[in-house]
């Protein structure tokens, strides 16, 4: 089997290294990956005092009441919200989950959570709306418009640099068996702040370099996963035949790897191998 398009650029590479006809100034979905800049946005609006990590959720979105849930509990998925929401589909899941149907869902968001919030952790995609849903309200701004503000501008990037909606000609799409290109999943509502966003992966490596390597904006926000006493700090993504991950090691070696199809799971090693072979080249 032919292996996926692939594009992998690091701290020990010149260029970009590209098979398969990958394209690294291409746009492509994020993913989960736009979750960093939905926990970036929430660290410079604490540091800027418009909003606190021990805000109740119930401050900024009135139709929720009683959960116990705050945003810090949102950012570092102990809110106890489950994975998804309510009644996702199979083929295009959250094209349903609309901006209407998140705010149904708040006005019953305590009857969503399984544990009592800051217990345990369990990766939420509804905790991420839900959240992006409440610094929309708390700055009255869109979110699309918070990214170009908080995140892209302090990097010198331009506004369309990361978007929902890039042009269809400069997209980079899996393809069929036939060779067609293959629809994307449809993460422009609700779910926005959570998977839906687009960046060429170039423009991902700038994100990654500039808040975890140079610490640009502070210390990395509490949405950046780690690997228990392994100091790798990370973030992936995956949609219908996307996968990208993103990380660093406190020495400044980094990797941005994206795919067109293939498992999350050979992604995430994928950069991780790419790691563990720069620290042997400069060993």
């Amino acid at each position: 089997m032919r292996p996926p398009p692939t594009c992998v650029i690091s701290s020990h590479l010149d260029v970009p290294r590209v098979t398969g006809g990958h394209d690294p100034d291409a746009y492509v979905e994020l993913g989960s990956f736009t979750k960093i800049l939905t926990g970036t946005i929430l660290e410079v609006l604490v540091e800027k005092g418009v909003v606190s990590l021990d805000d109740p959720v119930e401050r900024w979105l009135s139709s929720v009441a009683g959960t116990g849930v705050n945003l810090r509990h949102l950012a570092d998925h102990t809110s106890g919200l489950p994975r998804l929401p309510p009644d996702t589909g199979l083929f295009n899941p959250y094209r349903d989950f609309t901006q209407t149907r998140l705010n149904e869902l708040l006005g019953r968001l305590d009857s969503l959570v399984t544990t009592s919030p800051g217990e345990r952790e369990e990766y939420s995609n509804l905790g991420y709306a839900v959240l992006g849903a409440a610094l929309t309200s708390a700055t009255g701004r869109s979110y699309e418009e918070l990214v170009g503000e908080h995140v892209l501008a302090p990097f010198g990037l331009p506004a369309d640099a990361v978007t929902a909606r890039p042009p269809a000609d400069k997209r980079l799409l899996a393809s069929s068996r036939l060779g067609r290109p293959l629809k994307p999943w449809d993460l422009t509502g609700a779910i926005l702040p959570a998977g839906g966003m687009w960046a060429s992966t170039r423009t991902a490596a700038r994100l990654l370099t500039g808040l975890v390597v140079d610490k640009t904006l502070g210390e990395p926000a509490l949405t950046w996963r780690r690997v228990g006493d392994r100091p790798l700090t990370y973030h992936n993504g995956a949609t219908r035949k996307s996968r990208i991950f993103a990380g660093a090691v406190p020495d400044g070696r980094w990797v941005v790897v994206h795919r067109l199809s293939g498992s999350i799971k050979s992604t995430d090693q994928a950069g991780i191998d790419e790691l563990r072979a720069a620290a042997e080249r400069s060993g």
